[in-house]
C-alpha cells in the first residue's frame, strides 16, 4: 500500500471537510495466480492480495447521513440517508458500489451511523485486478469500525461486498475477489474453496516476484461473455445432475460429457481441469516448486484459450514473450475475466529486469501502446490504516 496514496486521501479529506479524518481504512486489489472462472462454479482459486489499494479517510457523523467524495473522479460526491430506502443511481456508477454494500448492511440490521468520507485508490481500473472488490470491501471495513460491529468478520464483509455487486450493481460475480481483498495475508496466496469458504494460506517462495502486465486491451466483451460462460457452466451442471461443476471430475466428464453440445463440453472441460490444476498448484507453490507451477500456469492458459475461449491474440502474444524469457523457472498466464486485461507471472527475482526489457521491446498493444508493468508483493487484506 502506497504511503503517497494514504497522504493524498488524508489531504483530500482535510481540504473537503476542514479537519483530520478520525479513521482510515484500506482494502487491496488482487491478482489470481490460477483458477479462472472456477469461483462461481463452487470450485477452487489461488489469488493473492496485491499492494495496490482503495483507501478511505472518514469521520463519523452525529446523524445518519452518508456523504462520499470520490477523489479520483474530480471530487464528485454522493449523499444519502440511512433513514430512507437506498436506491440505485443511473450515474455515477461508482456510487452504486458504495450504496450496495451499505444497503446490504442496513438490511441485515447492523447498527450503522453516518460518515463523511473521501475515497481514493491506485488499483488499475478495467484491468481485471478487482478495483470494484477493493472499493466494496473497503466500504464494509470502514463501517465495521463502528461500535457494535466488532464481531463482523472479514468473510462477512466479503460476502456483503459480493451481494452488493450481485444484487445492487447487477454483476453476477463469484466470491473470490471479495474474499482475498478482505482476508489476504502478507507473503502468501490463499487457496479458497469457493463453496465452503475455507481459506488455506500458501507461501509465495522467497526470491519470486509477482509481475502483472496490463495489455491495455480494453475488456469490452467481458460482461456479456462472462454471463454467457456462466450460463453455459450452469447448463453443464444440470446435465450432470449436480449443483455445480465443482462436483464433476474428469472420469464423470469422460463418461457422460458426450451428451453435451460441443461448446458446452469445452466450457465444462476447462472448469473440471482448472479445479484440478488449482489443487496441484497450491501443493507446488507450497513446496517452492516454480517449475511445476509454471507447467500448471501454462496448461491453464491453454485451457482458457482453447476450451473457455476468453483470451485474445495480443494476450496470447504477451504470454509468449514472458514465457520465452523465464522458460521453466516460473509461470505465466492470462488472469481475470478475459477478452483483454492482464497477464500474471511468477518470476525469479533475477528475471524481473530481463522480462520487463523483453515486454517493453517486443509487445505493442492497441494504438501503439505498450504494456503497463507492475511488480507486486502479496499483501495483507483489508484493515485500518495505522495513524
Amino acid at each position: 500500500m502506497s504511503e503517497m496514496l494514504i497522504d493524498h486521501t488524508r489531504t483530500a479529506f482535510e481540504n473537503k471537510f476542514g479537519a483530520a479524518p478520525e479513521v482510515m481504512v484500506q482494502a487491496p486489489g488482487r491478482v489470481n495466480l490460477i483458477g479462472e472462472h472456477t469461483d462461481y462454479n463452487d470450485g477452487f482459486v489461488l489469488p493473492a492480495a496485491i499492494d495496490y489499494s482503495t483507501v478511505i479517510a472518514a469521520r463519523r457523523r452525529a446523524d445518519r447521513i452518508v456523504h462520499i467524495v470520490a477523489a479520483d473522479y474530480t471530487c464528485a460526491e454522493d449523499q444519502f440517508s440511512l433513514e430512507a430506502p437506498i436506491e440505485r443511481r443511473d450515474e455515477p456508477m461508482w456510487a452504486n458500489y458504495v450504496r450496495g454494500v451499505i444497503r446490504d448492511m442496513v438490511e441485515r440490521g447492523l447498527p450503522l451511523q453516518g460518515f463523511d468520507m473521501v475515497v481514493s485508490g491506485d488499483v488499475p481500473q478495467g484491468a481485471g485486478l478487482s478495483s470494484s472488490a477493493s472499493l466494496t470491501v473497503a466500504i464494509g471495513r470502514l463501517f465495521a469500525t463502528l461500535p457494535g460491529l466488532e464481531d463482523v468478520r472479514p468473510i462477512d464483509i466479503a460476502l456483503a461486498a459480493q451481494r452488493a455487486e450481485n444484487n445492487f450493481v447487477g454483476t453476477r460475480c463469484g466470491n473470490m475477489d471479495q474474499i482475498i481483498s478482505a482476508s489476504g495475508i502478507a507473503g502468501h496466496a490463499l487457496m479458497i474453496d469457493c463453496r465452503s469458504l475455507e481459506t488455506t494460506p500458501v507461501p509465495i517462495p522467497a526470491g519470486a516476484a509477482i509481475m502483472i502486465f496490463n495489455s491495455n486491451v480494453q475488456r469490452g466483451l467481458v460482461d456479456s461473455e462472462y454471463n454467457t460462460r456462466r450460463r453455459q457452466c450452469e447448463a453443464a451442471a444440470r446435465h450432470f445432475g449436480v449443483k455445480a461443476l465443482r462436483d464433476v471430475d474428469q472420469a464423470m466428464l469422460d463418461a457422460r460429457g458426450g451428451g453435451l453440445d460441443a461448446v458446452t463440453l469445452k466450457r465444462a472441460r476447462h472448469i473440471v481441469s482448472e479445479n484440478a490444476r488449482v489443487l496441484a498448484a497450491a501443493d507446488a507453490l507450497g513446496r517452492g516448486d516454480l517449475a511445476r507451477m509454471g507447467e500448471l500456469m501454462a496448461a491453464s492458459h491453454a485451457s482458457m484459450r482453447d476450451d473457455f475461449e476468453i483470451t485474445v491474440p495480443l494476450i496470447d502474444q504477451l504470454v509468449d514473450i514472458v514465457r520465452n524469457v523465464i522458460g521453466s523457472e516460473g509461470g505465466v498466464r492470462m488472469t481475470g475475466g478475459g477478452f483483454g486485461g492482464c497477464v500474471v507471472a511468477l518470476v525469479p527475482d533475477a528475471r524481473v529486469t530481463p522480462v520487463r526489457d523483453a515486454v517493453t521491446k517486443e509487445y505493442t498493444g492497441p494504438n501503439g501502446m505498450g504494456a503497463t508493468i507492475y511488480v507486486c508483493k502479496a499483501s495483507p487484506g483489508a484493515g485500518v490504516v495505522p495513524a
